[in-house]
Order: C-alpha cells, then sequence, then structure tokens
C-alpha cells in the first residue's frame, strides 16, 4: 500500500512537448488500457472507449486537426496553423478517451461522465506506474463536430480527454498544490 501513495504523492502531468519515445506499446499498451478500464462503472454500462494515436496515425490526425483549423481560421498565420497541426504528433502514444454517456433509466449522464473522467486519471497513474508520464488534455478539437467525426466517435460521442504518453524528457517538477484548509469543510462541524 504504501508503493501506491508513494506513486500518487509523485505523479505530475507533463506536457506533450516534453514526451518523447519510448511510450507505451504492444502487450504493455494493452495493459495500460485494460487497466485504465477497471473504473467504478455503476450498472457495468461501459460509458466509453478508446482511440489510440501512434506512429503514422499522430500525423494522419494532425493533417485532420490542421485542415478543420484552417477552415475554421483562415486569418491564421503559418505559425498558428503549424501549433495546432502538432498537437497530437509530440507524444509517441495519445488514448482519446470516448464518452459514449448515454440516457439510462438507472444510471444518470453525470455518472457516465464522471466514469470516463476515472478512466483518464487511472490511465495517467497506471502509465506513471510502468515508468512513463502524460498529460490529460482537451483542446478545441475535441469539440469540434467535424474533427470528431474524422476520429471516427458517432454522433452521441464525445471526448473526455486525450491522454499523451511517452517518456519525459526533462526531470518532472511540481506545480503549486491547493491549500487544503482551503478546499476541505466538514459537514456538522
Amino acid at each position: 500500500m504504501t508503493d501506491t501513495l508513494s506513486l500518487l504523492k509523485l505523479r505530475r502531468s507533463v506536457p506533450p512537448q516534453f514526451l518523447t519515445a519510448p511510450g507505451p506499446e504492444g502487450a504493455q499498451l494493452d495493459e495500460l488500457l485494460s487497466l485504465a478500464a477497471r473504473v467504478p462503472d455503476h450498472g457495468k454500462l461501459v460509458p466509453w472507449r478508446f482511440v489510440v494515436f501512434k506512429g503514422e496515425a499522430r500525423e494522419e490526425a494532425a493533417a485532420v486537426v490542421e485542415r478543420v483549423f484552417r477552415q475554421r481560421n483562415p486569418q491564421a498565420s503559418a505559425e498558428q496553423v503549424e501549433f495546432e497541426r502538432k498537437r497530437l504528433t509530440h507524444a509517441p502514444v495519445i488514448v482519446a478517451v470516448v464518452s459514449r454517456a448515454r440516457e439510462h433509466v438507472k444510471i444518470p449522464l453525470w455518472e457516465q461522465e464522471l466514469s470516463a473522467g476515472a478512466v483518464c486519471m487511472t490511465m495517467l497513474v497506471a502509465a506513471y506506474a510502468m515508468g512513463y508520464a502524460g498529460s490529460w488534455l482537451t483542446n478545441w478539437f475535441a469539440f469540434d463536430r467535424e474533427v470528431l467525426t474524422e476520429f471516427g466517435l458517432a454522433d452521441d460521442e464525445r471526448i473526455a480527454g486525450f491522454v499523451h504518453l511517452g517518456t519525459p524528457t526533462a526531470p518532472i517538477t511540481d506545480r503549486d498544490r491547493p491549500v487544503m484548509a482551503d478546499i476541505v469543510s466538514y459537514y456538522g462541524a
């Protein structure tokens, strides 16, 4: 149990531009996805799924983002377009966690959406335990229906997050954390 607590104390997000190969591959990636799928899931609905971007598929996805960004922003500079295109090319492995929450007689949409968020966080913790690092991001294209359709999402599916995974290129530094007294209260106290 101490190892788990130590891991949780050390885990940090690493921006995609500071991630490089290697990333999880093959059986290790399969295991990572299996671990991420072990989250609370009221009703066993599995209200999420994965789309993995790796290798040349990252460049194909980047081309979709570039094309849609150009369409939506015809005034954008070449540098802005290139910045947007590169968002899905930094990390060696990117997993889109797709929320497929749907109306249900017993399980509210909110619970299903939270389950998809738990998948993202569990994936980050598991990746860190395997010796990798990562970041859970969305960006504008996570909300653009044309991009989502090109990425294979159905009309009623959304992106819970893109989890960028790889090996950090520099030591991982911490960030300021909340003051616990500012965010914790006790009912009835």
